[in-house]
């Protein structure tokens, strides 16, 4: 079990923190406002109502010693900058940050923040690649450039292998297991023809997933 500090309780932090809590992680939640505190407290771990922005109430919160701190107020950039900057002085693991822009990204990256996402263009992102490519069923990111989709074979692949295929040499991407129902095989059987019934599941830089 792992623990998560979740910084501001507005729709992104709230559904993190109830997400992460019902996985059997440690989950507390720091927010100012004590309307919202009292919503979630019966479903995260700890629920605080107290400013992040005081390094002093973090320390005693005891932040420091959590494997990841979210810092969940995004249209704030002062406000997520300070609780950042607090966060890296208590040396917490690992820090992810939401950020409204490119703009408040590439500030909170270079105050510390371990990984910075914006929301609403990452669910647009995965969304624009499930509606433009045929047969692709899910897709999962890893970090900023690599992910794991999963998507049928296209039917001029259908009784070919993945060894003839070449898809590691024609896009740069590895097929990393096939799904046959609940049936997967890790690692995929290379010389098996692919069939109709089959899912692929495919490790690859974005651009190549893309492409692909």
């Amino acid at each position: 079990m792992k623990s998560y500090a979740i910084i501001g309780l507005g729709r992104f932090g709230t559904e993190m923190a109830v997400r992460l809590y019902a996985c059997g992680e440690e989950v507390m939640v720091v927010d100012t406002d004590e309307g919202l505190i009292d919503k979630i407290a019966d479903r995260v771990t700890r629920a605080v109502c107290a400013d992040a922005q005081d390094a002093d109430v973090l320390e005693k919160l005891g932040v420091g010693n959590f494997d990841c701190a979210v810092v969940a107020v995004g249209s704030d950039l002062a406000a997520s900058a300070l609780i950042t900057m607090n966060l890296k002085t208590l040396k917490v693991p690992y820090i992810i940050c939401k950020a409204h822009d490119d703009t408040y990204r590439e500030i909170l990256e270079r105050l510390g923040a371990d990984r910075v996402i914006i929301p609403e263009r990452e669910m647009a992102d995965k969304l624009a690649l499930g509606l433009t490519s045929s047969g692709v069923m899910e897709y999962i990111e890893l970090s900023d450039e690599v992910g794991i989709v999963e998507r049928e074979p296209p039917e001029k692949w259908l009784g070919k292998t993945i060894r003839n295929l070449e898809l590691r040499k024609r896009f740069g991407v590895n097929v990393i297991a096939v799904r046959h129902g609940e049936d997967i095989r890790i690692p995929p059987d290379i010389d098996a023809p692919l069939e109709d019934d089959c899912t692929l599941v495919i490790l690859g830089m974005y651009d190549a997933l893309n492409q692909l």
